[in-house]
């Protein structure tokens, strides 16, 4: 119904020109005496033949929009299948459209050069500087241990790997989606790895350890779940001094890692997955990025497992990473 009334619309300018045309026709005829029938005859004929050609018209019409509708989805990779333009201002119309094309696909192609070679240049960053912290690492491993200044150096040099982490994770997350290998792993190993890492922050801020193997086994890419789990537990370190974490299964296959920390506010609470939100808690540490979990949260979609948040302020966080297996 839209369509023809669109279409009568764009016409209505035609419609009342040939309906004056055809009263002063008619007038004409009258004044001359000419024969009734004669009028309602010719009448006849050129409604029906006006008929046929409007039928037609709007046939024509019709099936431009329908093409023109089903252009709109692949408008992003050619244009080269327009309708035949009927008259010369449709021609220029076409024209337009085709040079707003061309600068488009212009302008998409430099934007995904230009992003080609940040995250091309990036990755070359992030492995080269690899480099200097390992040589950091040995020269603060060969210095005497006991000092204060030598744990708080080696604290930072241990803050500065996770960001180029963080900064590799970032890049590969936007690749072609081929540096997975899903198999079975065990989750003890994944989750004592991860605790075997941050093993000196848990001394430092004098945090007690709650984890009993459970024996479960997952469908996983071990790398990626690894860094779910590393950025959950340096969450649940960075906000708890002097308290416990746990980790543990809840059944089937719910892994939950809780901590006895600051928590997070209520209001903060549903945004904290989101890209580069802080909340209260990042806004007083002034250091929080907002990056981790919104990483945890692109990674856990990409290996068909989910991540959610349950926290009360002043009490604690539990954050559960749902490994029943949906879709990779």
């Amino acid at each position: 119904m839209k369509i023809f009334t669109e279409y009568f619309r764009t016409h209505i300018k035609s419609l009342i020109l040939l309906a004056i045309f055809f009263i002063s026709f008619s007038v004409v005829m009258m004044v001359f005496n000419v024969n009734t029938m004669v009028i309602l005859y010719g009448t006849v004929i050129c409604i029906f033949v006006g008929f046929i050609m409007a039928y037609a018209d709007f046939g024509r019409y019709r099936k431009k929009h329908e093409l023109l509708n089903y252009l709109k989805s692949e408008v992003t990779d050619t244009i080269d299948n327009m309708p035949v333009p009927k008259d010369l201002i449709e021609e220029d119309y076409q024209s337009v459209i085709k040079c707003l094309f061309e600068e488009k696909r212009h302008l998409d192609y430099e934007k995904s050069r230009r992003y080609e070679e940040m995250c091309e240049y990036y990755t070359i960053w992030a492995h080269q500087i690899k480099t200097p912290i390992a040589a950091m690492r040995l020269i603060l491993q060969s210095g005497s241990k006991n000092l204060p200044e030598h744990r708080e150096l080696s604290d930072e040099l241990f803050k500065i790997e996770q960001y180029v982490e963080m900064v590799l994770c970032f890049l590969r997350l936007d690749g072609d989606g081929s540096d997975y290998l899903i198999k079975e792993y065990s989750l003890d190993s994944i989750v004592t790895q991860a605790v075997r890492k941050y093993s000196s922050q848990f001394i430092r801020r004098k945090n007690r350890l709650n984890f009993t193997e459970n024996g479960k086994h997952v469908i996983t890419d071990e790398k990626w779940l690894l860094f779910v789990v590393e950025q959950v537990l340096s969450n649940a370190l960075k906000y708890t001094m002097d308290g416990e974490i746990s980790i543990y299964v809840e059944e089937p296959l719910t892994l939950v890692i809780s901590d006895t920390g600051i928590g997070i506010a209520k209001e903060d609470l549903p945004r904290i997955f989101e890209k580069g939100f802080t909340g209260y808690n990042g806004r007083a540490d002034k250091k929080s990025t907002g990056i981790g979990l919104y990483l945890c949260r692109r990674i856990a979609a990409r290996i068909g497992c989910s991540i959610s948040a349950e926290s009360e302020q002043g009490k604690g966080t539990k954050i559960k990473i749902d490994l029943n297996l949906t879709k990779v």
